[in-house]
């Protein structure tokens, strides 16, 4: 028996990490075997989140309705993917629109075939578009998906009804008009395969009134028409030639469709061209892409079963070759072409958020020139109440007012100070020693000008001028008088 070793620290070991020790009341240790958390970054989640879309949701195919669609500067389209509970975003990169025949619209009902693929910017997931085709084609069209959508509900489209055809059928029923080159091609085509079955033909009208009725009925005629223990047919033909939609409607109406089901024994519908699909081919229990295709698929023959073997082993090969190329290529894309589509795909992501930040700049002066143009509208509108015209009328008649009240203001000043005038110059000539003059008296002033009011004043000999009211005189002092003291 292995003896027991206490530690003194914490244990290590690769599973759990460090284990702390602690002690029990009795003394002994006890080890603790808490595993340790792991603690994500964000970064790391989505990564890891992207790394199982990538192994799980590649190259896929979604239905939906285009929502929200719009078109970036970059050529990028962005949009979501909806039905009647739920939606996905998506973008189809210009590179890939390229090959998109029509545009993207809202309400537009498509087949999208991508990759999710996170956009760890946001921390979304969404669908990277690679291809996309248009769905639907009117109201045929609509009545067409609607029926297949409740037939496959009630599972007349399962695989695991269907009945395997017999390998060599003698007895072949063919409904299909007697008339045009359907029967003649089917006729041809087994005869050369395999002359001698016994054929019968149940002519019916394969369009417009009553044919709905009729290939029902032929239906039923094969399905019970006995031979011994058994219906006489070992399988049905149902044909016809191609057509539009409208040609082709009597093989995708309800009755025909349950008649097929009902038939008890196997049922190949050849009915049109390669590509056109009716509710017949979904039920039947083989579909040919023509009515002599539905011939050769009917019986084999020799060569046909030797051409199948070597074209297995031609498909095996071409099969082995394709897994080689493709391993190869798996092989290479963990090198540099693996990093040359990560760069890539890094490209794309930046790109879409340069496109993000694009928009916001256009919500932000979009918001900013609603401001401005808000605020223009209210100032014109300001304007608009204040009429310029009545100011600068009123404001011209105010100036008019002012002009005349400011001339009579002039005027009545100047009259008052010519009245004063008037009056200072009444007064002043009346104050005037000129006045005095013409009245006879005269001035006396000595040479110096001064005016001499005393004989006193002056000495004889001296010289005098003397002012008259008219003129003046020069005299000389001959004799002065010495006024008496009173």
């Amino acid at each position: 028996m292995a003896s027991h070793r206490q530690t003194s620290g914490p244990v290590f070991t690769k599973k759990y990490g460090a284990i702390p020790t602690r002690t029990t009341d009795t003394g002994q240790m006890q080890l603790s075997l808490e595993p340790q958390r792991h603690i994500y970054r964000v970064s790391e989640l989505n990564a890891a989140v992207q790394r199982l879309f990538e192994s799980n949701f590649r190259n896929i195919t979604i239905a939906g309705e285009i929502s929200g669609c719009r078109m970036a500067a970059s050529g990028h389209y962005y949009f979501a993917l909806k039905d009647a509970e739920s939606q996905l975003k998506c973008v189809l990169f210009k590179s890939a629109a390229r090959a998109v025949r029509f545009k993207p619209q809202d309400g537009l009902s498509v087949l999208a075939r991508g990759s999710i693929e996170v956009y760890e910017a946001r921390g979304e997931y969404q669908l990277l578009v690679e291809s996309l085709e248009p769905q639907g084609a009117g109201a045929l069209q609509f009545a067409f998906e609607q029926l297949k959508t409740k037939l496959s509900g009630e599972g007349l489209f399962e695989q695991s009804r269907k009945r395997a055809l017999p390998r060599f059928p003698r007895r072949i029923g063919i409904v299909t008009s007697p008339a045009g080159a359907v029967i003649r091609d089917i006729l041809h085509v087994l005869e050369r395969r395999f002359p001698g079955l016994h054929l019968r033909i149940f002519p019916v009208n394969v369009q417009g009134e009553g044919s709905v009725e009729q290939v029902c009925r032929a239906l039923q005629w094969f399905s019970t028409t006995p031979m011994a223990d058994a219906p006489w047919a070992e399988v049905v033909i149902v044909a016809r030639g191609g057509g539009s939609l409208e040609d082709l409607w009597t093989f995708n109406e309800e009755a025909v469709a349950r008649a097929i089901a009902s038939c008890t024994v196997p049922v190949i519908s050849a009915v049109g061209h390669e590509t056109d699909f009716t509710i017949a081919d979904f039920v039947a229990d083989c579909r040919a892409p023509t009515p002599s295709v539905a011939a050769e698929i009917v019986i084999c023959t020799k060569e046909s079963l030797i051409d199948s073997i070597d074209g297995c082993r031609n498909r095996a090969i071409q099969h082995i070759r394709y897994r080689l190329v493709r391993c190869s290529r798996d092989l290479h894309q963990q090198g540099t072409a693996r990093a040359g589509n990560l760069i890539a795909r890094a490209v794309a992501k930046r790109m879409q958020r340069v496109d993000e930040l694009d928009y916001q700049l256009r919500a932000v002066n979009r918001r900013m020139l609603e401001g401005h143009s808000r605020r223009l509208a209210r100032l014109l509108e300001r304007l608009r109440s204040t009429d310029l015209r009545l100011r600068f009328a009123r404001d011209r008649h105010r100036e008019e007012q002012l002009n005349a009240q400011l001339r009579t203001a002039i005027q009545q000043k100047l009259s008052h100070h010519k009245r004063r005038l008037a009056m200072a110059e009444a007064h002043l000539r009346q104050l005037s020693p000129l006045t005095v003059l013409q009245r006879g008296y005269a001035i006396v002033e000595n040479p110096g000008g001064a005016v001499l009011r005393s004989s006193t004043g002056t000495s004889p000999g001296d010289p005098l001028r003397i002012r008259l009211h008219q003129g003046e005189l020069e005299a000389v002092v001959s004799k002065t008088r010495v006024p008496s003291p009173e």
